[in-house]
């Protein structure tokens, strides 16, 4: 009965991890294209730009914070397997304000760094859950 048991926790936390992967894949798709409307609006796109921009900015907070909440859960359910993980997905201020306002290169610069950072942030993310996923695997 315990082998059972440990078998059925290591499923629900691959299932968990699973989930989180694909949070963080989303959340990594919205970088990128935020990304891209930044690199536009740095050429000189103008407002739509700026508009489209920190819309599609909006949207990889949202899954990010989607991903935050998967993780935690594949946290609780590696814990229930005895397993760890560290991810850290802290992106911070988007510089949102000062690229409206003080619309400009630098401004641009300094938000496409921001994009930049946070998708080196969830690529890590996505390359430490997948390890764990196939630690769990191996189990």
């Amino acid at each position: 009965m315990g082998e059972y048991r440990e078998q059925k926790e290591i499923q629900e936390a691959i299932t968990a991890g699973e989930r989180a992967l694909l949070s963080l894949k989303e959340a990594k798709q919205a970088l990128s294209s935020a990304g891209n409307w930044g690199l536009f609006d740095m050429l000189g796109g103008g407002m739509i730009a700026t508009f489209a921009k920190h819309s599609k900015i909006d949207k990889a907070r949202t899954e990010i914070e989607d991903a935050k909440r998967d993780i935690k859960v594949f946290e609780r359910e590696l814990r229930d397997v005895q397993q760890s993980i560290d991810v850290d997905l802290n992106i911070g201020d988007f510089l949102t304000f000062a690229d409206y306002f003080f619309d400009g290169l630098i401004a641009d610069w300094m938000v496409q760094s921001k994009i930049n950072k946070a998708r080196e942030q969830v690529d890590a993310a996505i390359r430490k859950v997948e390890m764990v996923i196939v630690r769990l695997r191996q189990l």
